[in-house]
């Protein structure tokens, strides 16, 4: 074995025999000593479905670690499920886990003096947390993601958990009665996965197998599917053989892969906090990426695939269709992924891609042959202007009103809005704001998914325009803008906005414009005196000292 492993120099010698009492407690034999120790890093728990099913993955990644010559040692990191805690306090501790769950794998590698590491997230912030853990660690990892969840079915349709958010919304508007809300509840969830549209989660994993982080197909497997834990166990077997040629993540996570990544994103209509989540590991692993770059890719890849939440089709379907693969294939061939990117076995994208056929099937509806996408550009617009001089970002797919000029309706949080509109208060060509909800002002920027589904749900989705300077579901569409940065409790401009002042959200122009006059806009900023923070101590109180803005990835490590 390599003397550059770092379990070679903790557990070989006798000054580390303490260190060697210890590790035959847990399993190690006089064999064992000279094998890398692999850390599994399980994000199981039984507070979401997300991750319910990991501990079983864990178990097979194991098994593919002993297989390929490693000692594998499981450690455990926590959940906050974004679904339960959404439209609630508990939703401000969702980003905030993301940090909590990257420095408790870094914690634990670190101090443990680990070879590699084998992470296991199931949903949204425990996938960025981890590869911002292996970002900052820089030894051989690989992702696993437990998979996403297969569809309810309820009156002949597919349900997922964005369906029951919109039916709260349709039955305050008196379209659907007690009884249909209770069953679309009872069946938009039926077991362990991730949620079922190309929201956050199957984003994040998506952009992982794009970056060269996780198994080619990977990403779209349901998490009950037996490929999915046959899967698990030859990334274990994988990550040994990475620990040995010591291929590295720095060599993997270069800008290229982001840009593959971003590129994918594009194409498969994914989620805005992938933006977020992109930008905070390509700070971990230092490498130079911005809100520009989104755009400048958005411009140049079409969006190909017809998956919810704007769309039709569940993730499942999409990998019954070719998955990642395909995508990545028909972007391959256009110039628009780079071939050369190295991945976690060592072979590069496009060996990897060398097998996929350079067009989807014709007996599926979810990939979009190249000659008619859904759409002819990326759906996530990186929006600019006195509003939001950072920048913003905007899902703009099946939105029908791209460009939309109304007058402010001005709230103080989400659960202000949420009211307004289950109360019959906010009207066609309204655009509502709702700020200190961002990075510092939330803290932890909240997702609006509570006040986003009540407005499709009430048939408001093409008339009512949103921005926040806090996030959006990856279950979001309709015309919203989150991200907005400045935020409002660093005094951007979005703070001293009025009720009843004119904004221009155009995503045609890319811009965010309030509608006063610069006099006007330095007296109310004269004017503007900070809030007292919400949570004075605590880790809130900490992450709100410590957070930068969301144009930066609302990252707590920034480089001096």
């Amino acid at each position: 074995m390599s003397d550059n492993l770092r379990s070679h120099v903790v557990t070989q010698g006798s000054s580390r025999t303490p260190n060697r009492a210890m590790l035959r407690a847990v399993g190690f034999g006089d064999e064992d000593f000279s094998k890398p120790i692999i850390g599994v890093a399980n994000g199981y728990s039984t507070i979401t479905p997300c991750n319910m099913g990991l501990d079983g993955l864990a178990q097979r990644a194991e098994m593919g670690v002993r297989q390929g010559g490693g000692m594998p040692q499981v450690f455990g990191t926590i959940t906050i499920s974004d679904g339960i805690s959404m439209g609630t306090e508990g939703m401000k501790y969702s980003l905030v886990s993301r940090e909590v769950i990257a420095d408790s794998i870094e914690t634990v590698c670190n101090g443990q003096s680990l070879d590699g590491v084998l992470a296991i997230g199931g949903c949204d912030k425990n996938m960025p947390g981890a590869m911002i853990a292996m970002a900052r660690l820089n030894i051989p990892a690989i992702f696993v993601y437990g998979g996403t969840i297969k569809p309810g079915h309820y009156n002949g349709q597919d349900l997922n958990v964005v369906s029951a958010f919109e039916a709260v919304g349709q039955h305050s508007a008196g379209k659907i009665d007690d009884a249909e809300l209770k069953e679309v509840e009872r069946n938009a969830c039926p077991g362990a996965g991730s949620c079922g549209g190309m929201y956050t989660a199957n984003t994040m994993s998506s952009a992982f197998e794009a970056m060269g982080m996780s198994l080619m197909y990977s990403s779209t497997m349901a998490a009950e599917d037996a490929e999915k834990a046959d899967s698990t166990e030859e990334s274990g077997r994988v990550l040994i053989d990475a620990v040995r040629q010591q291929r590295l993540p720095q060599q993997i996570l270069t800008r290229q892969a982001f840009e593959n990544g971003i590129a994918v994103i594009m194409a498969v209509g994914g989620s805005t906090n992938s933006v977020l989540h992109l930008l905070a590991i390509a700070n971990a692993i230092g490498v130079e990426l911005t809100l520009d770059d989104f755009e400048t890719i958005r411009q140049n890849v079409p969006v190909l695939c017809n998956l919810k939440p704007s769309g039709q089709y569940l993730t499942v379907d999409f990998h019954q269709a070719g998955g990642i693969p395909q995508v990545m294939k028909m972007l391959l061939d256009h110039g628009l992924l780079h071939g050369d990117a190295l991945t976690i076995t060592g072979k590069t994208i496009a060996e990897q891609l060398a097998d996929v056929p350079s067009t989807p099937p014709d007996n599926q509806e979810v990939i979009r042959p190249w000659e008619n996408p859904v759409y002819q550009q990326g759906h996530l617009a990186i929006l600019k202007g006195n509003l939001a001089e950072e920048g913003a970002v905007a899902k703009i797919s099946g939105v029908k009103n791209p460009k939309m000029t109304g007058p402010a309706r001005v709230f103080e949080s989400e659960e202000e809005s949420l009211k307004a509109i289950l109360d019959g208060k906010i009207q066609t060509g309204d655009i509502l704001v709702i700020r200190y909800e961002g990075p510092k002002g939330g803290p932890g920027m909240r997702e609006m998914l509570a006040p986003t589904s009540a407005i499709i749900g009430a048939g408001l989705g093409d008339s009512v325009g949103l921005i926040t300077d806090g996030r959006f579901s990856g279950g979001t569409y309709g015309m919203v803008v989150g991200h907005v940065a400045p935020e409002a409790a660093v005094g951007g401009t979005i703070a001293l906005v009025e009720e009843g002042d004119m904004i221009t959200i155009d995503a045609y122009e890319r811009s965010l414009q309030l509608h006063i006059s610069e006099a006007q806009l330095s007296q109310r900023r004269a004017n503007w005196t900070p809030r007292a923070p919400r949570y004075p101590r605590g880790v809130l109180g900490k992450y709100a000292k410590l957070v930068s803005s969301s144009s930066l990835g609302a990252v707590t490590d920034l480089p001096d």
